[in-house]
């Protein structure tokens, strides 16, 4: 069993803290591109987009899963 280790910052610590970028978020009808595939239209979001994106990019649709690092809303 595995416990997880949570690392908090202490003031007087030169380093600074991390901070985790915010996720992101797509909705029915948002227009997207993706590095690999192109243009489209986000046409189904699973679990208020927490677990994957259907993507209509024209000759394809995509499911697109987190983290959307290469989908970005336009």
């Amino acid at each position: 069993m595995t416990k997880s280790v949570v690392r908090r910052h202490l003031p007087t610590s030169p380093f600074k803290v991390r901070v985790e970028a915010p996720r992101k978020r797509f909705a029915v009808g948002d227009r997207v591109s993706h590095d690999r595939y192109g243009l489209g239209r986000a046409i189904s979001v699973e679990a208020d987009s927490d677990i994957a994106v259907l993507v209509d990019f024209g000759s394809q649709q995509r499911r697109i899963t987190q983290p959307y690092a290469a989908l970005f809303k336009l």
